[in-house]
């Protein structure tokens, strides 16, 4: 048979890549604008495979095109075919289709459509609403009371899945998306799988089920793509069943395309949310899906043909499909800047090396061959790596050995996809124990380095211990504890892949906290939570913490490490710790002397800190950041232990106060300290750049960026006038003059 598949991604390179394992097929035809022509016609030499010119839109183009060739069958891989139409053309010129007709194409081509059909079916979906006024979407953002996902009704992609934020990131989509027909619908917390069946208008045929990882980076962090990766089969908790899955999600949608006139043949995809409360269809796909088709195709026995022509001819109940009793593993290679704009062409190695290793395939998305034969990255998802072996854990371990040995100098891929798959009652509910223990294991050394003889015990043990000898031998002790969190830049730092100063930023954060009583730092806890755990990363976080503490001398003595699927939203994660320290009660800060004509220094700040990112990131919401305001924006909290630490312990006691600038800026923290009969009168300083930069691209009012961001100054010191030359002497670095204490009711002012 003579036959042609239809779409240009990985996922038809998969399908003809199994295509020409069937005996019966004497001739391939493909449009796909990759590097997979070339590589098909090396990998199968003996048969013939030949390029259809024609853009995947000209529905009428191709099907003449089958028509003028004398296709026998054509296999539509994507969905823009579909929804406008290819399958009922190829049937009006005598040609086999596989795929839906146009109308049953609706089931993915319009959502509002296909969560209609599923209420009218009793197909159970979460709660949503359909709008094309954006006005009325704002008005019933106001009027629900649970979190949101906001889709693009119309094809996108795979990248018309919104998940706001919070209510104000909400709002901004809805007006991104304005003239759109979109859908608000209830967010759902659960493990997410793809269930795909083959179907013949009538009867289905399950595939394995399968599991795709959308967002873009490790740890469910990142935007939602087209997919970084997925893993087959998925193991389902004893409670549930394929037959049941089948049973509520796919079999009633064929019935009901069948029973509205619109019978569904080809490949329906459904993908569904394992709730606490049930299973929930959160979409439906019309066709194979990406990265899924990649992970499926190694694990099929049955000839794809034979399969193809039961669904076309309805006579798949007649047909026993059967599958390879192993697990598959794909992983997806991108361009840097995917998804959010095109990346320049990069040379793309290794692959060749690849091409004759058992149970490997290499499949071809965002590639093109040169000239000069020279292979080039040409898209966002360049490639995927598939494997497949006896285990799971075996299928990964030989995806993640191969595409580490493809050469692409602007590229990356997510190091944890199949990382949580194992049968255990915690990892079905989504929480992962293994990786939380790797974590612990990889953690350890760099956690132990900071242990001096004080701590007695600490990571592993089910409480810290240290020694309060230092402690016993002060005259007299201050205990000073502070707990505070990271925040808003964790999300910002992960988006631009810069995550390897966080671990300081608490640590830094937290010491800063406890100086401004004049304390000293004994100890810190930390505390890392997320809907999932990747080993790795937070081992990287917490040796960060550790050679943070270690440069204040003080030891890391141990923290907690959650995984909390439904606590946490996909992607969630939130870094916190709490500092302890001691400090001569007589030398503890503020001194009760302040008085009228104190002054205000400060000293810099390297950049915003940890404040301020909720607002830097809606200011820059819609831009790709360049390296350098990325960088400036992402630098490290700065520590000014080492920095006050001669001052605090000069004998004459200079400082009156510190003032930590952080939440609530100025206006916030001076206060906190001064009694109800002084008021701070600020003078102006040279603002930095990136502050100018801030205020001018966010139009925010002067008193908010001073009530918001540190504007430069990251620490105030008060001290008497008669002290200026003696500290500027004891501080080795510029101090810049902030203002001074006046009579008057408490407040801060700027003259």
């Amino acid at each position: 048979m003579r036959i042609a598949i239809i779409g240009s991604g990985g996922r038809e390179h998969a399908l003809a890549w199994k295509m020409l394992q069937s005996n019966r097929v004497t001739k391939l035809f493909i449009n796909a604008t990759n590097a997979s022509l070339s590589v098909l016609q090396k990998c199968y030499p003996k048969k013939s495979i030949s390029f259809i010119d024609i853009s995947d839109s000209n529905v009428d183009g191709i099907a003449r095109y089958a028509k003028d060739h004398h296709i026998d069958l054509v296999l539509i891989g994507s969905e823009q075919p579909l929804a406008l139409g290819l399958s009922d053309m190829l049937i009006k010129f005598g040609i086999m289709s596989f795929g839906p007709s146009q109308a049953a194409a609706r089931i993915e081509s319009s959502k509002a459509f296909a969560k209609d059909f599923m209420q009218r079916h009793g197909i159970r979906t979460a709660a949503y609403s359909v709008f094309d006024d954006c006005e009325l979407a704002q008005k019933h953002l106001s009027e629900i009371d649970y979190q949101v996902v906001i889709k693009v009704s119309g094809l996108a992609g795979g990248k018309g899945v919104f998940i706001p934020a919070n209510l104000s990131d909400a709002r901004d989509i809805i007006h991104k998306l304005s003239g759109q027909e979109i859908i608000i619908e209830e967010r759902l917390s659960g493990e997410e799988v793809s269930l795909l069946a083959f179907s013949d208008g009538k009867n289905i045929s399950a595939l394995p089920l399968a599991r795709d990882h959308k967002r873009l980076l490790d740890g469910n962090l990142g935007p939602n793509t087209g997919g970084m990766g997925a893993y087959a089969p998925v193991k389902l908790p004893a409670e549930l069943s394929l037959n049941s899955l089948i049973d509520q999600t796919l079999k009633p949608a064929i019935d009901g395309l069948r029973q509205e006139g619109s019978p569904f043949v080809g490949v329906l995809y459904a993908g569904l949310m394992l709730t606490d409360s049930g299973v929930r269809v959160l979409e439906y796909n019309a066709r194979f899906g990406d990265p899924e088709t990649q992970v499926l195709m190694p694990l099929l026995k049955t000839d794809l043909l034979d399969i193809l022509e039961a669904c076309i001819n309805g006579t798949l109940k007649n047909l026993a499909i059967s599958w390879h009793d192993l697990s598959s593993v794909a992983l997806v290679l991108a361009s840097e800047n995917y998804p959010y704009q095109p990346s320049p062409e990069q040379a793309l190695g290794g692959i060749d090396q690849l091409g004759n290793t058992k149970n490997l395939a290499v499949f071809h998305a965002g590639t093109k061959t040169l000239d000069s034969e020279q292979l080039v990255s040409s898209g966002g998802r360049i490639l995927s790596v598939s494997a497949w072996g006896e285990s799971l854990s075996q299928a990964r371990e030989s995806a993640y050995q191969a595409i580490s040995q493809i050469n692409c100098k602007s590229s990356f891929y997510r190091h944890d996809i199949a990382s949580v798959a194992n049968n255990n009652s915690y990892a079905l509910a989504g929480v992962n124990i293994a990786a939380g223990n790797q974590a612990v294991a990889l953690m350890k050394k760099a956690v132990r380095s900071s242990y001096g003889p004080e701590v007695l015990a600490g990571i592993g043990a089910f409480g810290g211990m240290y020694h309060a000898k230092a402690i016993k031998e002060m005259i007299d002790p201050v205990l000073v504890a502070s707990t505070d969190g990271i925040g808003t830049k964790i999300s910002l730092a992960l988006s631009y892949k810069r995550s390897k100063t966080l671990g300081f930023d608490i640590v830094n954060h937290s010491v800063n906290d406890i100086l401004v009583q004049g304390a000293r730092p004994l100890f810190f806890l930390d505390y890392i939570a997320a809907a999932q755990l990747d080993p790795d990363f937070i081992a990287e976080l917490v040796s960060q913490m550790a050679d943070a503490c270690k440069q204040v001398g003080c030891a890391l003595l141990g923290g907690e490490t959650a995984e909390m699927p439904g606590v946490y939203h996909p992607g969630g994660i939130d870094i916190a710790g709490t500092m302890v320290g001691v400090v001569e009660r007589s030398r503890a800060l503020p001194k009760a002397n302040l008085k009228d004509q104190d002054i205000l220094l400060g000293l810099a700040s390297s950049g915003p800190h940890t404040n301020g990112y909720s607002l830097i990131r809606h200011i820059f919401k819609d831009i790709k950041l360049d390296d350098d305001i990325a960088d400036a924006l992402l630098k490290p909290h700065r520590c000014y232990l080492p920095i006050l630490k001669a001052t605090l312990d000069h004998e004459q006691q200079p400082i009156k106060a510190l003032v930590h600038i952080t939440g609530g800026g100025f206006f916030e923290n001076i206060p906190r300290l001064l009694p109800e009969n002084l008021r701070a009168e600020l003078t102006a300083w040279p603002i930095p750049p990136l502050f100018l930069e801030l205020q001018k691209r966010g139009h925010i009012s002067w008193p908010e960026m001073y009530r918001v961001f540190n504007m430069g100054i990251g620490m105030v010191l008060i001290i008497s006038p008669d002290h200026r030359e003696l500290v500027k002497n004891l501080i080795n670095e510029p101090l810049i003059a902030v203002g001074q204490l006046r009579k008057g009711q408490r407040s801060v002012s700027f003259i």
